[in-house]
């Protein structure tokens, strides 16, 4: 039997409304098609404009096991190219951030503009042509200042995510920030696992205790808090100040804008801003928490004092990589404005608890008991829209090379 035939029978064997058969959470030929079919074919959020402060900024990271590098061009466009070189295949520059004025290889020092463009290559023949080796680039939108790649060869359509996000994004200025922090933890558990506890609330209330402070953990359904007068009156306070609240979403995409707990505006320990220069001004900085989410492996909430920002990157059948960044406005001071170790404080405290949830997981779907669950159709709609997603995805993905 082909990998592909295997894992069209583990999707035909899943049942409505339950959680995955078992190859899907632990098998090497899953992993391997949830790379091709998932993570290949998907767009996926890089991070923020403000991660390339200038021309010769760069950002290069890992999507699973593929590297990808995204730069700040002399012109100041942002680009984004699969990080090889074109001679023999090397990666150009290592995950993380940096400055250059060319892009140098390390291996045999063949140099790239900042467009992509070969410059150099050393010791070929005459009638080499630099022109036909440039870098190949990965498909790349940035919208309000957040930044989007897809290494698909045709990306799925985007234009209407980018309009209602940046409806919903605008007033964050993201462009007006800067990265104050970042983060990765390793979670020895499938990525399914790791975002289908992200997509849900279910286990909040004992499994994050800190978090529930502030965050509404009551919430079901696509962040509905019902029709409570206190939900009301943000609703309507929302309105007043021209910021989009209604929850709304597409085929891989959620965006809505939601009230905190009573007496809080940020997500933090408190309740209270993590930074006093705020992102985003607007009634004083009462604004709940912007929250949006993109399948397969992104969420996000935007308060008026910060922006967090989850991401899931798979790295082996039970191993995944969660990527954090945080976000403040560019002027505030370090120390001053906001101080890091209370900025972080919460997420950290959240994603390590989370790891913990999602490695036990692993541990009982690894079990020859394991049996896949019904999900809560209060609490656990988000989870189960994200796995319905993931099969229809695959589905098609499959129907498309079946022989």
């Amino acid at each position: 039997m082909s990998d592909l035939a295997w894992v069209a029978r583990q999707f035909a064997a899943r049942r409505a409304g339950h959680t995955l058969p078992q190859g899907l959470y632990t098998d090497p030929r899953a992993f391997e098609f949830d790379m091709t079919a998932i993570y290949g074919q998907s767009w996926l959020m890089a991070g923020f404009e403000c991660e390339l402060p200038k021309p010769g900024s760069y950002l290069s990271l890992m999507v699973g096991k593929w590297p990808v590098l995204i730069t700040r061009d002399r012109q100041g466009e942002v680009r984004a190219f699969h990080n090889s070189c074109r001679h023999r295949g090397s990666v150009l520059c290592q995950p993380g951030h940096g400055a250059a004025a060319r892009l140098v290889c390390p291996y045999h020092r063949w140099t790239y503009d900042l467009n992509g463009s070969l410059l150099a290559a050393g010791r070929m023949p005459d009638g080499f042509d630099k022109g036909e080796h440039g870098l190949k680039p990965v498909g790349i939108e940035c919208v309000v200042g957040a930044v989007f790649v897809c290494l698909a060869e045709t990306p799925p359509p985007i234009a209407d995510f980018a309009e209602k996000f940046a409806a919903y994004a605008a007033p964050h200025n993201f462009k007006d920030a800067k990265l104050a922090a970042s983060a990765v933890l390793v979670d020895y558990a499938n990525w399914k696992l790791v975002m289908e506890n992200a997509r849900e609330c279910y286990h909040c209330a004992t499994g994050h205790p800190e978090l529930s402070t502030t965050f509404p953990v009551g919430m079901s359904k696509h962040f509905d808090a019902g029709e409570d007068a206190r939900n009301a009156a943000f609703v309507a306070r929302m309105d007043r100040n021209g910021l989009a609240q209604t929850p709304v979403e597409g085929d891989w995409w959620q965006l809505a804008r939601f009230a905190l707990n009573e007496g809080c505006v940020s997500i933090s320990g408190d309740g209270q801003h993590l930074s006093k220069k705020l992102m985003c001004d607007i009634d004083g900085g009462d604004l709940g928490s912007m929250r949006w989410a993109i399948d397969p492996h992104v969420f996000a909430h935007a308060a008026a004092d910060h922006t967090f920002m989850f991401s899931a990157m798979p790295v082996g059948p039970c191993e995944t990589h969660v990527f954090s960044k945080w976000l403040v406005h560019k002027d505030a001071v370090e120390g001053v404005d906001y101080h890091l170790d209370q900025l972080t404080d919460l997420w950290t405290r959240t994603n390590g608890q989370d790891k913990w949830l999602a490695e036990n997981n692993q541990l009982g779907v690894n079990s020859p008991g394991y049996t896949p669950g019904p999900y809560s159709q209060d609490a656990e709609m988000l989870a189960q829209r994200f796995t319905d997603w993931y099969c229809d995805k695959a589905g098609a993905y499959i129907a498309a090379h079946v022989d």
